[in-house]
């Protein structure tokens, strides 16, 4: 079973959490996508899919979680700790935490060489890779389009040390399979982009496979949306595709540790700072204002950055009240559940 559950991408962080003392009955498997109410799977022979309630709800889990499945019910019995999670803050008025996908041993950040290249954005994705530890790829697809791509990788190389870009047309097999050595066995790759910027275009070539793709509005290059939902996808080295649907909205929230790794740079200057809660604006002996007048650090990037720091800080407070606000209902209604109970039975 385990050498199956290897091909899924399981690994001894996942063994360790197992318990001894679980019956036969309860076995691990892999979400491949999440439906309203049910979730399919990989792992269980003769086991596709289950329904979702009980001790798992479907916000509880996501595409690429691995599971504990008790197989004769069917239902889920648990989910297993992430080695990492993505994750926004939901769309809307409303403060919840929208689950991305899980286990992602690589993030390929997806824009285009055309006016979707958007460094911000790009910042954004990065302290997403970061927090869920998958190790980032910025792939500038529609190279095609241009005469060249320099500036776009320039561009992009600079966001990070060491940080690799690679230019492409997404419907060139030779030059997609620069891609392939992070699709290898048991290995997991997510994609993250905007609506156009050739994500389904760029799993066709991975995979082979027949997704529908749209082209893009010619009036302004923007993308339709083609994938709606989050699915792995099997690729023909071993490894395994987690598609996003394009998010014309990505709220950071508790993203604290992705953003000093984003923006290593201001995190390391600021260490340098003379006093600890330095604000980097006309504070003295502060580090980061001296690196902007002497032209190693871009004053624009420190301003984009303190903008992320304020968002991930004010959508992870609003969800904490929100996850406290939650588990004070769920006491007051069990409390009340069990009142009912114990005035039933005095009655009797």
């Amino acid at each position: 079973m385990y050498r199956l559950l290897e091909t899924l991408g399981w690994r001894n962080y996942f063994q360790a959490q197992l318990d001894e003392s679980l019956p036969d009955t309860v076995q691990p498997a892999r979400v491949m996508a999440v439906h309203r109410n049910r979730v399919d799977l990989a792992g269980i022979e003769g086991l596709d899919l289950v329904a979702l309630g009980g001790p798992v709800a479907p916000g509880d889990v996501t595409t690429g979680d691995w599971v504990l499945v008790d197989t004769a019910i069917p239902r889920l019995h648990s989910v297993l700790q992430r080695f990492g999670v993505f994750k926004r803050r939901a769309a809307g008025a409303s403060a919840a935490v929208q689950l991305i996908a899980a286990n992602v041993d690589t993030l390929f950040i997806v824009t285009s060489a055309n006016r979707d290249f958007n460094i911000a954005r790009l910042e954004r994705y990065l302290a997403l890779a970061h927090e869920a530890s998958a190790w980032p790829v910025i792939v500038i697809s529609k190279a095609d389009t241009v005469a060249s791509t320099a500036s776009f990788v320039s561009d992009a190389q600079k966001l990070g040390a060491g940080l690799l870009v690679e230019a492409l047309d997404a419907r060139d097999v030779a030059a997609v399979d620069t891609l392939r050595p992070w699709c290898g066995p048991g290995q997991t790759v997510a994609l993250l982009g905007s609506s156009g910027v050739g994500k389904s275009t760029l799993i066709n070539t991975l995979s082979g496979a027949g997704e529908k793709t749209q082209e893009v509005r010619a009036d302004d290059q923007r993308g339709r949306h083609t994938t709606t939902a989050r699915v792995m996808h099997s690729l023909p080295a071993g490894g395994w595709l987690i598609d996003t649907p394009g998010m014309r909205e990505l709220q950071l929230v508790d993203v604290t540790a992705g953003l000093s790794d984003a923006f290593a740079e201001i995190a390391e200057l600021a260490d340098e700072c003379r006093f600890d809660d330095c604000r980097h604006e006309a504070e003295p002996g502060c580090a980061v204002r001296a690196a902007i007048e002497n032209g190693t650090l871009d004053e624009g990037r420190l301003r984009r950055y303190r903008k992320l720091v304020s968002e991930n800080r004010r959508n992870s407070q609003t969800a904490a009240e929100r996850r406290s606000r939650d588990r004070s209902l769920s006491k007051l209604y069990k409390s009340i559940q069990t009142g009912r109970r114990r005035d039933k039975h005095a009655d009797d």
